[in-house]
């Protein structure tokens, strides 16, 4: 009888020893998505070379959130789905057991690049009060949106950034930077941006990816917004009333960021910011507004989509600025400065506040990219990340001549849609890595190499590895995790998730 019990208790603990090492391997090709495998670790690497190794016991970067924008143009592509499509597109993006799980979202103050022409919330000029402030537009395309992904989770938070200023608090009076064919912009004032008309590219943002150069080539010379205290006085409270207004119809925001992309010189809405006039705005007349009418509302400065790492540099060096801020955002260009920036201030929270918008192919290429660059944010220490359109049709053409991606891509012939590859690049992080996991390992792609890995530690505990391989063969990996070995043989252009 003892020798029976003896065999019992070690079988048991055999079978426990082999459930301990199992993985849960999730892999996406252009070709299969999301097919699910198991393996086991190794007491030794099979590859040439660890790739990473893992310590699930680091401290890392804790996340916080993952999200999206809601923009008029996703609306619009929604309402031209039936009711079932409709539900299944917002439960798999929102709902806590869904796909990608998003707990956060983005919203635009104002008209922005995805939205159905030029707006704000006060169209008066010189309503320095605000008499006329309404979000009556919002009522119809974006706060319906809204509603709709708070059906599958009410727990939504939100935070707010502008395109453009009201077109009567800029020095051009119009929602555009530069004139263009796609705007009545007078191309008279063009000169107000450098002092002159040179360099002057109305599509310099419509690149995919890094322009592999200093962006932008010029700085704007002179703010767009009227640097004239009633102005500025003026749009603080602007900010105040907007989140007042939106929390009426029950949608919480808890953050501000004063500009999007203040560095974009744009034919669509935009607003050019020097540093000058950036430290200003944020610390002399924002921040106060916020702390005496919103003190639970959190600034964060940016969104930097620049990589003049000087610029950024001379506005966080003001230590007034830096007292009333909780964060960085960084876009675009700005990623490539995040780490310098990070290890200057390491005390800020800091965030991948729009992910690239693409170019309207919505392919497997564009997938890797979005793979690529979610894997450089949150490995240099992003704890959120946000993606830009969810839902778009066709080629995802704005009123402004842009063709961009989307997660989902709406047929508007059929009235059909398509998860793109972005969608399942998305899914691979944030399907598997809830807020409150740790980041703590990455190994970045190099010259030569089309490999990364991120890896993080989830609240329950649990190791999850997200690896892309965007070689053309395929690719033997080992990475170390609690001195043993996971050894896998990654699919060519495949991303892959293992949870362990």
């Amino acid at each position: 009888m003892k020798i029976h019990l003896i065999l019992l208790a070690a079988a048991a603990m055999t079978i426990h020893s082999i459930q301990a090492q199992t993985v849960r391997k999730y892999t996406t090709t252009e070709s299969e998505p999301w097919c699910q495998s198991t393996l086991r670790l190794q007491s030794s690497p099979s590859a040439s070379g660890v790739m990473l190794e893992i310590d699930p016991s680091a401290q890392g970067t804790e996340l916080k959130a993952w999200g999206t924008t809601f923009n008029e143009l996703d609306w619009d592509a929604l309402m031209t789905l039936d009711r079932a499509t409709q539900d299944e597109i917002m439960s798999r993006l929102f709902a806590p057991d869904g796909d990608l799980r998003f707990t956060r979202g983005r919203i635009s103050m104002n008209c922005n690049d995805y939205g159905r022409s030029w707006y704000s919330c006060d169209d008066v000029p010189g309503d320095f009060e605000l008499r006329h402030f309404n979000i009556d537009r919002d009522k119809r395309s974006i706060i319906p949106l809204i509603r709709s992904a708070q059906r599958y989770n009410p727990d939504l938070t939100f935070w707010i950034s502008p395109w453009s200023p009201p077109h009567w608090m800029k020095i051009n009076h119009d929602y555009p930077v530069v004139s263009s064919k796609h705007n009545n912009a007078n191309p008279g004032v063009d000169y107000l941006l450098f002092g002159s008309t040179d360099d002057i590219d109305e599509d310099e943002m419509k690149f995919l990816g890094e322009r592999k150069g200093q962006f932008p080539r010029r700085l704007a010379t002179q703010d767009y917004f009227i640097q004239d205290p009633r102005y500025l006085k003026a749009y603080a409270n602007y900010f105040c009333r907007f989140i007042d207004m939106y929390r009426e119809q029950g949608i919480p925001i808890d953050m501000v960021i004063y500009q999007n992309e203040a560095y974009s010189y744009t034919p669509y809405p935009g607003c050019p910011w020097t540093a000058e006039g950036t430290i200003r705005f944020n610390r002399d007349y924002l921040a106060p507004a916020l702390k005496a009418n919103h003190p639970d509302v959190k600034l964060y400065i940016g969104t930097f989509n620049t990589n003049r790492q000087d610029h950024v540099e001379k506005v966080l060096g003001d230590e007034g600025l830096r007292s009333c801020i909780d964060g960085v955002a960084f876009q675009w260009e700005g990623r490539e400065i995040l780490p310098a920036i990070r290890a200057q201030y390491p005390d800020f929270h800091y965030i991948c506040s729009e992910s690239e918008c693409g170019n309207g192919s919505m392919d497997w290429k564009a997938g890797e990219h979005t793979f690529f660059l979610i894997s450089d944010n949150m490995g240099n220490g992003c704890d959120e990340w946000y993606n830009w359109n969810f839902l778009l049709p066709d080629n995802g053409e704005s009123p402004w001549g842009w063709k961009q991606n989307a997660l989902i891509q709406v047929d508007s012939k059929s009235r059909s849609i398509r998860y793109t590859p972005e969608f399942y690049a998305v899914k691979h992080f944030t399907n598997l890595v809830p807020a409150g996991s740790r980041m703590i390992g990455y190994s970045p792609r190099s010259e030569g190499n089309n490999v990364m890995a991120t890896a993080f530690v989830t609240p329950e505990g649990k190791t999850v590895i997200v690896t892309g391989n965007f070689e053309d063969s395929p690719r033997d990996i080992s990475l170390k995790v609690k001195g043993k070995y996971l050894n896998n043989t990654l699919a060519p252009h495949s991303f892959n998730t293992f949870t362990l």
